[in-house]
């Protein structure tokens, strides 16, 4: 599942193909946008925003969200897509590159101008220039929920999705179902802010310090499996704000209570 570090890395390949080039391809499919055409604009720069990619084009946003399955990829002209054309939902070209974004999960385009009220909506970014810890933790501490459900809402702070939340708290030793009126917020926060910032430059996620392969979580995805810190066996569950928004959770019983 794309989370901040993923977003922020595909930002940061986008920017250096297309930033500063014309925009000689734009094909959006998704018809709420299917007949924009941004052709002869300059891309001005490609950034994250939390879980989410803006494309700044000539004065227009090209607002993506990769939600659970979506990615976005760079060619050279004539090379072959490593994903079906089909499953292309947007496909920007420059003279020297084309980038194309499959799966994803949102697409639209609207003003530049906008951009300051359509995401005011969004906490402090981990990855981002308004970082602002004491904000984060001011937003958590007004959160009644779960400290899982809290920290995966975007509101709270942007960025953490559900492999992070799930490392945090086994990290921390709470269980995703604690109250967040009892977690020690500024020492979560902090840690958030670090597991994030590690990865950011990472092609694989790692939050043991062990890059094995089955060594790099300690209990996402890994429900059945041994504890890699005790043996006790990762039990597994979901949580979320609502019946429509369950989440998996992960948990050692032993390291977490």
């Amino acid at each position: 599942m794309p989370e901040g570090d993923t977003v922020f890395q595909a930002a940061h390949r986008l920017r250096q193909a297309l930033a500063g080039e014309i925009v000689t391809s734009f094909d959006l499919r998704v018809p709420q946008a299917a007949t924009v055409d941004l052709r002869g604009d300059t891309v001005h720069d490609v950034i994250p925003r939390g879980k989410h990619l803006l494309h700044h084009i000539g004065s227009h946003t090209v607002h993506t969200h990769l939600k659970m399955e979506g990615l976005w990829h760079v060619y050279q002209p004539g090379e072959h897509w490593r994903r079906p054309a089909w499953k292309a939902r947007a496909v920007i070209a420059t003279p020297h590159w084309v980038t194309v974004g499959f799966d994803l999960g949102l697409v639209e385009v609207f003003p530049s101008s906008e951009d300051a009220e359509r995401f005011a909506w969004l906490g402090p970014d981990l990855l981002g220039p308004d970082w602002d810890p004491e904000l984060a933790v001011r937003n958590l501490a007004a959160d009644p929920r779960e400290i899982h459900v809290a920290l995966l809402d975007q509101r709270n702070l942007a960025g953490l999705g559900n492999e992070y939340v799930n490392e945090l708290c086994f990290i921390r030793g709470i269980l995703p179902t604690t109250p967040t009126s009892e977690v020690d917020l500024p020492a979560a926060v902090r840690l958030a802010s670090r597991l994030i910032i590690a990865n950011r430059d990472r092609r694989n996620r790692v939050t043991t310090g062990d890059t094995r392969p089955g060594k790099t979580s300690w209990v996402f995805s890994r429900d059945g499996q041994r504890c890699l810190r005790c043996g006790t066996r990762i039990q597994r569950g979901k949580l979320g704000a609502d019946p429509t928004a369950l989440r998996d959770t992960y948990w050692c019983p032993n390291c977490q209570r």
